[in-house]
């Protein structure tokens, strides 16, 4: 299995925490203010780097170094500012982890074998360092919260570029998609329902729930794992699934639930306040001729209604599209590689290649007819595109590119106040750095501060 190493905003996540690394011979590598940063937590480190599949390099020792005094400094300010996190957020953060390594150790009896302990007992583990991490990134939200750019600093900052040094911009287009599945009949589905009847009835009769689900459920991320779920809140299911979760008590059967993903039996295995531990079977019913003759018939009325101008492509998304992320954008498909900007503007080599054989061919405005494709998670049916833009390979400029160089100018001034912010702290913080580190570029900064105090 794969150890790796997580480096949000800067500031690296712990993870994976040894008994055999506890028991070395241990020095203190960094001293921050009352924080220490311990050799082992270092090496730690370091080798999750290694084992994400880098080259040895020992020089990357100082960037990570680096990092964790950032992670410190930042931890500090939030005790004095009182800066903290609910803990049901660090119980889901430790859960999302874990169903992560769970996954890549190919379960969680590997994962066990792996780490020489409980899953139980490494969550205990992990968890200060989770803490810590949220801690800190919260106050660098704090830091940044109130950053904010005028028109008149993006024009400053893209008059800035040398106009041979202006980026090369890539095909984008702007796509809309109208998405519809089958939908079954009751009759359609009562074999399903049964399955899982079935099922329930085993359970109640003592048959072991964990066993049954690695056995039958069809949900692959849980099954493995018996259909635990870990721990979650009331936001994280959809709300079928959330009703019968919170109204059992642990160790109790839910009848027979749907949902948008099919049918459920869920088991409540612990509470924790506003927090629940369940796990599930899940059986998908599967299409039939029939209900794929029906959305395809849906799907052409739709089409010819669109390209006749009855309806508005908007309209139609918000009315007939099953996909909830663009349903209420028009039917627009937003940048997925760049949340935060909330762009329309994909760049075609970033475009699901079936769908950028499509639109390559289509005229700016044109619709597609509704065309047959299967999605991530396996299911059928039919989708329907829409070509609102094409912006043909450009030198970057401010006419087609403004929300570009905004959120670059944008990410400038964030980063300065950011950098303005650990100067500061820097100059009030005793901070002591092992000479073996003397060397450490990246630490020049860090070690001036040392040598002063």
């Amino acid at each position: 299995m794969k150890k790796f190493l997580v480096i949000t905003s800067g500031l690296i996540c712990l993870f994976l925490n040894t008994q055999a690394q506890k028991k070395n011979i241990d020095k203190v590598v960094a001293v921050l203010g009352s924080n220490i940063i311990l050799l082992s937590d270092l090496n730690q480190q370091y080798a999750q780097f290694l084992n994400s599949g880098n080259t040895d390099d020992p020089k990357v020792k100082c960037y990570i170094l680096q990092q964790m005094l950032a992670q410190k400094l930042l931890k500090q300010q939030a005790e004095i500012d009182s800066v903290v996190v609910e803990e049901s957020q660090i119980d889901e953060e430790v859960e999302k982890r874990m169903r992560y390594q769970i996954q890549k150790a190919g379960g969680q009896e590997r994962l066990e074998q792996f780490l020489n302990r409980s899953v139980l007992q490494y969550k205990d583990e992990i968890r200060p360092d989770i803490k810590e991490q949220l801690i800190s990134n919260k106050m660098q939200q704090k830091i940044t919260q109130d950053v904010s750019i005028t028109p008149l600093e993006v024009k400053k900052y893209f008059d800035a570029y040398q106009k041979d040094s202006l980026p090369d911009i890539p095909t984008e287009f702007e796509i809309g998609e109208i998405v519809m599945y089958p939908k079954l009949t009751k009759a359609e589905k009562q074999k399903y329902h049964d399955k899982i009847d079935a099922l329930r009835l085993r359970v109640k009769s003592g048959e072991d729930f964990a066993f049954l689900a690695k056995s039958y459920s069809e949900d692959p991320g849980s099954a493995p794992d018996g259909g635990d779920l870990g721990f979650f809140d009331r936001t994280r299911m959809v709300k079928e699934f959330t009703a019968q979760a919170f109204k059992l008590k642990a160790g109790e059967i839910s009848p027979v639930f749907e949902t948008e993903h099919g049918f459920h039996i869920l088991q409540v295995i612990e509470r924790r306040g506003e927090q629940v531990q369940a796990r599930h079977i899940l059986v998908r019913p599967q299409n039939t001729t029939a209900s794929m003759d029906r959305v395809k018939l849906k799907a052409d009325t739709i089409y010819k209604n669109l390209v006749s101008k009855k309806i508005p492509f908007s309209f139609a998304a918000s009315q007939y599209s099953d996909n909830k992320e663009s349903q209420y954008n028009g039917g627009m498909l937003l940048y997925a590689d760049n949340v935060t900007a909330r762009t329309t503007f994909i760049p075609a080599d970033k475009l699901d290649p079936k769908v950028f054989m499509i639109v390559d061919t289509m005229k700016v405005g044109e619709i597609s007819t509704p065309a047959a494709f299967t999605d991530q998670s396996g299911k059928d049916g039919y989708k329907i595109l829409y070509l609102k833009s094409k912006i043909p390979p450009h030198k970057g400029n401010l006419e087609q590119d403004y929300a570009k160089f905004k959120e670059k100018a944008q990410q400038e001034k964030t980063d300065k106040i950011l950098s303005e912010w650990f100067e500061k702290r820097r100059e009030n913080t005793y901070i002591r750095i092992d000479e073996d580190y003397n060397d450490c570029d990246e630490l020049k900064i860090w070690s001036a501060r040392s040598a002063k105090k």
